[in-house]
């Protein structure tokens, strides 16, 4: 293992987001001390694949992630804190949008009781019907722990999702040797605080890696014309081709056969929701949820 340095020129040539160098990259170094400790990053390959979020510091910029992933895993809750179905789509577009393969993971189902129990079902039921795996597991009563992995075994997997979910439990849980720092609610504001403040690759005792990001309290869509959202949602993809016009936003055009799918129960009118919802931002400030 190195500690290694970017070369200067990653810093300014054809560099578009905040950080030239990221998690999961494959790079190429040059060993600089006789006791080959240190060395300088001379070559990063290319990305088979990456996600990406509007910078948070830099509005027009974007902030990679991870790099090479086999499969991204969100970490959700109805509960203590809530996660919104908001941000849960808007984190499936930006994984559709670099083809990386998306799993939401539904957490603290110790403190479901039939209003969540229902609530669980209905949202499991309309992800899955798109083509999305859901899973609901307590890490704090381990249930359902051993089946993720399975599911993480042999995959560099990036796993996300909001302060206070318990990512951080998760992974102690997978890895229990690491004892990850955690930290309960805020009691006067029921959000998480953040506990991890870089992307941190692990790996997995049963092969395959994780990265760990910090917690996410808002995301923001970046590259995306108003155009192009709809190829983003499965659904809606799949119906495109029955549109009249080809740059058809689905709101206001006639003959547009993904409203009228929403019309027909075709496409579940709380995702069309969250497209409008999307679409009236992209380009402007980052939301929150």
């Amino acid at each position: 293992m190195h500690n290694a340095r970017i070369k200067g020129v990653f810093k300014i040539d054809d560099i578009t987001s905040t950080n030239p160098i990221a998690v999961g990259d494959e790079v190429e170094i040059e060993v600089e001390d006789k006791n080959e400790t240190t060395a300088v990053i001379t070559n990063i390959l290319p990305r088979r694949n990456y996600i990406n979020r509007q910078s948070p510091r830099v509005k027009y910029q974007q902030h990679i992630i991870a790099a090479n992933l086999d499969q991204s895993l969100l970490v959700a809750t109805l509960k203590d804190p809530r996660t919104s179905q908001g941000f849960i789509d808007r984190f499936l577009v930006v994984c559709e949008m670099y083809h990386v393969p998306a799993i939401i993971i539904f957490n603290k189902t110790d403190l479901f009781r039939k209003k969540e129990e229902e609530k669980f079902a209905e949202i499991s039921e309309m992800y899955k019907a798109i083509g999305y795996q859901v899973y609901a597991i307590s890490v704090q009563e381990n249930n359902g722990v051993d089946a993720l992995r399975n599911i993480l075994k042999d995959n560099t997997t990036l796993i996300s999702g909001h302060s206070g979910v318990g990512k951080s439990s998760l992974i102690n849980a997978l890895m229990p040797n690491l004892d990850l720092k955690t930290q309960d609610l805020s009691g006067w504001s029921g959000k998480g605080q953040h506990t991890t403040t870089f992307a941190t690759m692990y790996d997995l005792p049963q092969g395959g890696k994780i990265i760990d990001t910090p917690g996410i309290r808002e995301l923001a869509i970046t590259g995306l014309e108003k155009e192009e959202l709809s190829h983003y949602f499965p659904e809606m993809r799949d119906r495109l081709t029955g549109c009249r016009y080809n740059n058809c936003k689905h709101i206001n055009e006639p003959d547009c056969a993904v409203k009228q799918a929403v019309v027909d129960g075709k496409i579940y009118e709380e995702r069309y929701v969250s497209y409008v919802n999307i679409l009236d931002t992209l380009g402007e400030d980052i939301p929150k949820y």
